[in-house]
């Protein structure tokens, strides 16, 4: 990689750091150009370089958190031995995620970011496809050795990431769920759902 290509890198993590910063200081409404280019000290024409948009901003920002949810579900998925293992070190790996990044977590489930990655599904997922791969060739496999229920991969996806996204926004927004105890307890629920 090129100094220059560095640099670019460097200044897209700088905004997309203090992005994050500012949604957790003031939310949505204080996401602003004029608000990252404060903090980041990044001109707005850098910033249109990068992002495009200040919406571009946010999708890249959603797809960093995103990246890293992902990552730690690969992670925990790879510890992992069986079907029944795998689907609870899923739900744990993500529940344990959002408990410690509750800001990234916010916002990877905010409005402003369902809105950005609905609009770019397709592209997203496309982007996330070196992350996504593995957990859905891991669900296909587990499918085809009968230790998974006989439903399409997105259904069991669905099933199984579902229960724990509605988890996440409701322990992030209302704050009276315990996500300890339902990240010792929601994992064998949702193995129930998907197993065979």
């Amino acid at each position: 990689m090129s100094p220059k290509q560095q640099r670019g890198e460097a200044t897209a993590a700088q905004v997309l750091d203090c992005a994050l910063a500012i949604y957790a200081a003031q939310g949505e409404a204080g996401l602003t150009l004029g608000a990252i280019t404060s903090a980041s000290g990044v001109s707005t024409g850098s910033i249109y370089h990068h992002f495009g948009s200040l919406p571009g901003v946010v999708s890249a920002l959603g797809q960093s958190c995103l990246g890293r949810l992902l990552d730690e579900l690969g992670g925990a998925l790879r510890e992992t031995d069986g079907a029944r293992a795998g689907v609870r070190a899923i739900v744990g790996a993500y529940l344990r995620f959002v408990q410690a990044n509750p800001d990234a977590a916010r916002l990877m489930h905010s409005v402003a970011v369902d809105r950005e990655l609905s609009a770019h599904a397709q592209q997203i997922r496309g982007a996330q496809e070196a992350r996504l791969a593995p957990l859905a060739a891991w669900l296909h496999r587990h499918q085809e050795s009968g230790q998974l229920a006989a439903l399409p991969v997105p259904v069991l996806e669905s099933l199984i990431l579902g229960p724990v996204t509605g988890i996440a926004r409701r322990w992030l927004s209302v704050g009276d769920i315990d996500i300890e105890e339902a990240a010792r307890t929601v994992p064998e629920h949702v193995w129930r759902s998907v197993g065979p």
